[in-house]
């Protein structure tokens, strides 16, 4: 018989919150974390807004020591690290220096990229010949596993420590990877999550794509726009996202929380063939991702009654919409709820599907479904595949049984999980 599989831990670093409390109530009353920035502005970028977590010095001292910080200058170590330890604590655990690691307990923890910062303070140095001023910590904050290398250490973590990368599926592929080493058997417990690292080099590529939001400089909240008419592409943001992944029995056994409960999901590719390409998904593949997940999950289409959408507010949107009629089998009135984080967080790229998974989960084990901001002008494209109450645009009183997550990234890739309310 198969693991039932849980979550029994939540953290979070989001634009719009630091910590579970703070960014519920953001999601909750649609308080965004969209800002002016004004490096991007300095830089000349075309989108000079961005949402990046507010972190302050209090704040780091809590989760590092004095040492750790003296030479720390990658901000997706720090998110991350911060919502891992978050999630521990949050799910009943101890932060223990044993003589034996936890062999039960072990992170699979994504990222895009790592250290971009340091990289850059690295190369400086190498140029003016001070190679041996790097300093010790180099190496641990500019590989892409540097955040799992780092969770692993300060919790002591003796099962698998990982860190894998898939664009902006990131956090939720990690998600769909801990539940299948727990199903499995190899572990009692995974911490399990993603990062992404803020600043204008990471976010430089796409502001030269022109596929970012440069239309709302002036007017920063309203810059995410996703399934609007008006939107004008996406508003870059970062943060760290992280849940403590659990079978049931483990959490049983030490009268754990459970936020929710893990059906089932999947990961695929559309190999970049039909209308895939690096930018941009292969339908059929998209599509295939979602049914094959229900199915993994042992639920029908109709048993969905939200949906956590991609939904990036660039063209691809009335695309993404499409996808999910098809593979639900399901539009009009009959649609599931569906809603859009980014539109308060803008998009957190490797971050973005395990900060928008605790959205999900937060839905789950509170009773409602956050509205999508800025959507007042729902797109034609949009509205003719499904009803506009579908797409609620403040918090609504509606409490949802099962939710379907989905990421889609570069170099199409997708994957798509499936949340329940827990019972036992």
């Amino acid at each position: 018989m198969s693991k039932r599989v849980v979550i029994t831990g939540l953290g979070v670093v989001a634009p719009n919150g630091i910590g579970i409390k703070e960014f519920c109530h953001a999601i909750k009353n649609g308080i965004s974390g969209i800002k002016h920035n004004n490096n991007l502005e300095e830089l000349q970028f075309s989108c000079q807004i961005a949402g990046t977590p507010q972190i302050t010095e209090e704040l780091k001292a809590e989760y590092f020591t004095e040492l750790e910080l003296r030479g720390l200058n990658s901000s997706g170590i720090l998110y991350g690290v911060i919502a891992g330890m978050e999630a521990w604590k949050n799910a009943g655990l101890l932060v223990e220096n044993n003589e034996q690691p936890d062999w039960d307990s072990g992170t699979i923890f994504g990222s895009g990229t790592s250290g971009i910062e340091k990289f850059r303070e690295s190369i400086y140095k190498i140029d003016e010949l001070q190679v041996r001023r790097l300093g010790s910590t180099v190496v641990a904050q500019t590989m892409n596993s540097g955040i799992s290398a780092y969770l692993g250490g300060k919790l002591g973590l003796g099962n698998q420590v990982t860190t894998n990368s898939s664009a902006c599926s990131t956090g939720t592929e990690a998600l769909i990877m801990a539940y299948d080493r727990i199903q499995s058997g190899k572990a009692k417990r995974i911490l399990a999550g993603s990062t992404g690292d803020s600043g204008p080099y990471i976010w430089a590529g796409f502001d030269a794509l022109r596929v970012c939001s440069s239309k709302y400089n002036d007017n920063p909240t309203e810059g995410s726009r996703p399934m609007s008419a008006t939107a004008s592409g996406f508003v870059p943001g970062s943060g760290a996202g992280a849940l403590v992944v659990e079978s049931l029995e483990s959490a049983l056994e030490r009268s754990a929380p459970i936020y929710a409960e893990i059906l089932g999901g999947n990961i695929n590719s559309g190999g970049q063939r039909g209308n895939g390409s690096m930018t941009a998904p292969n339908s059929i593949a998209v599509q295939r991702c979602i049914t094959d997940a229900i199915q993994n999950s042992g639920i029908s289409a109709n048993d969905i009654d939200t949906v956590n959408g991609h939904l990036t507010a660039t063209a691809k949107d009335s695309l993404e919409i499409e996808n999910w009629t098809k593979a639900l089998n399901r539009k009009g009135i009959d649609f599931p709820y569906i809603n859009s984080l980014k539109s308060m967080t803008g998009h957190c790229l490797s971050a973005a599907g395990s900060i928008e998974s605790i959205a999900a989960v937060l839905q789950l084990n509170e009773g409602f479904v956050f509205g999508n901001t800025n959507c007042e002008d729902l797109h034609p494209e949009i509205t003719a595949l499904i009803d506009s109450s579908k797409v609620p645009l403040k918090t609504i009183n509606f409490s949802p049984n099962i939710i379907a997550k989905a990421s889609f990234g570069f170099g199409d890739v997708n994957a798509c999980i499936i949340f329940k309310k827990f019972q036992k």
